[in-house]
């Protein structure tokens, strides 16, 4: 019977491939650029920076290492750590559990845009409604979804080696080639408003990058640094099982230290180069009010800025829409991934009778989700003061609530129960040096600890 432990990556550069993948995805590309644009741009970028190295570390290798040392699922690997702790197995699976019901629905939206510019029809999905017209109409953001889903669910079937890690290997190094370029093209647009004004891309990249402290408060330091910690949890797929899944199909002479830095690089780069590909594009178009859209930054603004360069606005489109897709199929994979692959342990079943019970029951509950914009439509005011919709309250509960607890309790269990020094020796199994023990251990029982109940209070609303 095929299990989970006859498959694994080929190496090094399978598993940071795969893994950047999961990290790299609609968070780096959609989230992160319009955060950096609402939160004052290279003052969000340098808290962010802060973070990825020291708190966003300290949970990547606390994951990476628990995976490769039980060697087992998330549900399992606490319960190996402690007893007493295996409720905090259940916890983290249900994240991407519930975060697989909605992920779906967004990337069937990717997919919309991509037939909406290779149809030319970019001009009118710049069109102010178009795309609120389109997320509740009751059939074509469920067909879309569909298939979304079936492209995930075939590649997890495929298997790790041959499904997972080849789809990575040949998807990242092209993605980050595509943002790349977009990224040097955004810096060469120019833009004269009707009264005269000009706006350069290289204005933009100056305002994504510059740190400005003009009317710093710390109400409004605090909100950058709760915005950045968020980000950590979308960018570098922490808190859901997703790493210790990866973890335990990592060869054990790997050396976890330098893939773990690998990741990192690749990550913050790629969230990097997507702001500098979007924001001067929106700075340029539509000055700092367009930087201020939001969420809507990439369905609904950026369309705008297409249709604004003319003959090249179906091209563009085609290619920033695939591009997305890319990486939002690569986070898609490593979700259903850990799904999959808990499952399997759990039931003692195959592969692919698990990815296809698993794509049916995210099929089902996604298009409840799309629902949620029409027939089961309603509105409510989250803990977090923000207010929403069925998506927005899945949203709420897997990343501003679940995540922060999990990475709380986390801690506090590494930090406090079974000691860093666990997690230093897997990191040190290989023979290699962990060149960040001594930061990581008063990372994992003080400071993470310390910001994680902030970052929790606030999204309850206690704070």
């Amino acid at each position: 019977m095929e299990n989970k432990k006859k498959s694994g990556f080929s190496g090094s550069i399978g598993f940071v491939l795969s893994a950047a993948g999961s990290a790299v995805g609609v968070g780096n590309i959609w989230r992160f650029p319009y955060l950096a644009a609402q939160d004052g741009g290279g003052l969000f970028i340098l808290v962010y920076l802060i973070l990825v190295l020291t708190f966003g570390f300290t949970l990547l290798t606390t994951d990476i290492a628990i995976g490769r040392r039980t060697q087992k699922n998330p549900m399992k690997a606490f319960a190996s750590l402690h007893p007493k702790w295996d409720f905090l197995g259940k916890l983290t699976f249900l994240v991407p559990a519930i975060i697989m019901t909605y992920y779906s629905v967004i990337g069937g939206w990717i997919l919309k845009y991509i037939a909406v510019f290779l149809t030319g029809q970019g001009v009118a999905a710049a069109q102010n409604g178009y795309f609120d017209s389109f997320i509740s109409a009751p059939v074509a953001p469920v067909v879309f979804m569909l298939a979304f889903l079936a492209v995930t669910a075939f590649i997890v079937y495929s298997g790790v080696e041959k499904g997972v890690e080849r789809f990575s290997k040949l998807v990242m190094p092209g993605l980050l080639v595509m943002i790349l370029g977009i990224s040097i093209f955004s810096l060469t647009l120019r833009h004269t408003d009707a009264d005269g004004t000009v706006r350069t891309g290289l204005q933009g990249m100056a305002v994504y990058l510059i740190p400005d402290f003009s009317g710093l408060t710390l109400g409004r330091f605090l909100k950058i640094l709760l915005d950045a910690m968020s980000q950590l949890f979308f960018s570098l797929s922490v808190a859901m099982g997703i790493m210790i899944t990866y973890g335990t199909y990592v060869d054990k002479n790997v050396n976890l230290s330098h893939a773990i830095s690998q990741i990192e690089i690749f990550d913050t780069g790629v969230a990097l180069l997507a702001g500098a590909m979007i924001i001067p594009a929106i700075y340029v178009f539509s000055g700092t009010e367009g930087m201020t859209s939001g969420p809507g930054l990439m369905f609904v603004s950026l369309p705008k800025v297409f249709q604004a360069m003319g003959s090249l606005c179906t091209v563009l489109g085609v290619v920033f829409f695939v591009m997305v897709a890319l990486a939002a199929l690569t986070s898609s994979v490593s979700i259903m991934e850990t799904l999959v692959a808990s499952c399997m342990e759990m039931f003692h079943t195959t592969r692919k009778k698990m990815s296809l019970l698993i794509g049916l029951l995210s099929a089902g509950a996604s298009t409840l989700i799309c629902m949620g914009y029409n027939v089961l439509y309603f509105k409510v005011t989250l803990p977090n003061g923000t207010v929403g919709q069925l998506l927005d309250v899945m949203d709420y509960v897997s990343n501003s609530f679940l995540m922060p607890l999990i990475s709380l309790l986390t801690c506090i269990l590494v930090g406090w129960v079974i000691k860093p020094r666990w997690i230093a020796e897997e990191m040190e199994s290989s023979g290699h040096i962990f060149r960040r023990k001594r930061m990581y251990g008063f990372m994992i029982r003080y400071a993470a600890p310390v910001i994680l109940v902030i970052l929790f209070l606030q999204s309850t609303g206690i704070l």
